[in-house]
C-alpha cells in the first residue's frame, strides 16, 4: 500500500519542492537515512547518506544519471507512487548538484560605499546567503511636510532555501547627512530585533531580525518590520531598494504630505550605485498624494522612485 494518506505526504508530493517532498516522505515512512541508503543498496543503487542529507535539505539535488536512478528507486522504498518524486525536480540544470536557492549578489555590490558595507555587516557574523528569498515585498514609505523620508514599512513574505533559517538582515541607509544614531527600529510581526549596527559615517544602519520560529527548506514567513527615519540636512529626492537575489514581486508605495507635493515622479532601475538607469518610467500622482511601482521576477538591482520638488 502506498503511503500517500498523510496530510502533510500529500501536500508535498503535489506542490514540491523536491526536498522538502522527500523529506516528508522519509520522515512519515519511520526510517534514518543509513537505513533509507541500506534498502536502496538492497536494490543495486549506491548513495551515500551525505548525498541523501543534502537532497532532503535542498543543498544539492539530484543531477547525474546514478543519482536519477537512486530517486526512482527511493519511490519504490518509500512506498510512494511512480515518478512522485522524479517529476519535482523539473528541468536538468547545466551544473550538476548546484547549490539550492536564487542567485546571490553582496551586499556591497548594492550600497555605496562598498567597503563600509562590509564592515557593518562583519560585525554580525553569518553566512553571504542569508538562506531566505522574496516571494512578495510590499513596502510604504511616507514623506513628512518638511520633505523629508520620516517612516518605512516593509510586509515581506519570505521562503527558506535551506534549514535552521531564524533571522532575517534588513539594512537601511539614510540620506546623506542624517543623524543614524536617532533612526528607530520596529520589529513589528512575527519577529523581534536583535542586534543593530549603525554606521555615523556613512548614514547606514543593519538590523538583525529575530524569527519567531526556526525555518526549514521549503518553509514560508511572513514578517513585518520598519524604520522611523530621522531627519537631514537636504530634502529627500528618491528612495531605492536594493534586491541581491532574485524577487517575485516588489509593491513600493510612496505618500506625500500634502503641503509637500513633488513637481515630478518617476521610477528607474539601475544594475548598481551610481550607474546610469536602464529602465526609468514617468509616474503620476494619484488623488492620494501616491506614487507607486509594481515589479515582478526580479533579478538582482536596484529598484525605486525619484521625485522634483521644483
Amino acid at each position: 500500500m502506498q503511503r500517500t494518506d498523510h496530510p502533510d505526504l500529500a501536500t508535498a508530493l503535489r506542490t514540491g519542492p523536491f526536498h522538502l517532498a522527500l523529506r516528508t516522505a522519509i520522515t512519515t515512512r519511520g526510517l534514518a537515512l543509513h537505513r533509507v541508503r541500506e534498502h536502496l543498496a538492497l536494490r543495486g543503487v549506491h548513495i551515500g547518506v551525505t548525498s541523501l542529507s543534502y537532497w532532503q535539505q535542498g543543498h544539492r539535488r539530484p543531477e547525474r544519471a546514478e543519482s536519477l536512478r537512486a530517486v526512482r528507486a527511493l519511490e519504490d522504498v518509500l512506498d510512494l507512487p511512480e515518478h512522485s518524486l522524479t517529476r519535482l525536480l523539473g528541468p536538468r540544470r547545466t551544473t550538476p548538484d548546484s547549490p539550492a536557492g536564487p542567485p546571490v549578489r553582496p551586499y556591497r555590490d548594492l550600497i555605496a560605499p562598498a567597503a563600509a558595507v562590509d564592515d557593518l555587516l562583519a560585525t554580525i557574523a553569518g553566512p553571504r546567503d542569508t538562506g531566505l528569498h522574496t516571494i512578495t515585498h510590499i513596502e510604504r514609505i511616507r514623506i513628512g511636510a518638511d520633505r523629508q523620508l520620516v517612516r518605512r514599512d516593509s510586509q515581506h513574505a519570505l521562503r527558506a532555501h535551506r534549514d535552521g533559517i531564524d533571522r532575517y538582515l534588513a539594512i537601511h541607509q539614510g540620506d546623506p547627512g542624517s543623524d543614524i544614531t536617532r533612526v528607530g527600529v520596529r520589529a513589528e510581526e512575527n519577529c523581534r530585533p536583535g542586534r543593530i549596527r549603525r554606521d555615523q559615517t556613512h548614514d547606514l544602519l543593519v538590523a538583525e531580525l529575530l524569527l519567531d520560529r526556526r525555518l526549514r527548506a521549503g518553509d514560508t514567513h511572513l514578517l513585518g518590520y520598519g524604520f522611523d527615519d530621522a531627519p537631514s540636512p537636504t530634502p529627500s529626492c528618491e528612495y531605492v531598494r536594493g534586491f541581491n537575489s532574485g524577487a517575485g514581486q516588489y509593491v513600493l508605495q510612496i505618500t506625500f504630505h500634502p503641503a509637500a507635493l513633488p513637481v515630478r515622479c518617476r521610477r528607474f532601475a539601475r544594475r548598481a550605485p551610481g550607474e546610469k538607469s536602464y529602465e526609468s518610467e514617468e509616474l503620476t500622482l494619484d488623488g492620494h498624494r501616491c506614487v507607486h511601482l509594481v515589479a515582478t521576477a526580479l533579478r538582482p538591482c536596484l529598484l525605486g522612485i525619484r521625485w522634483d520638488w521644483e
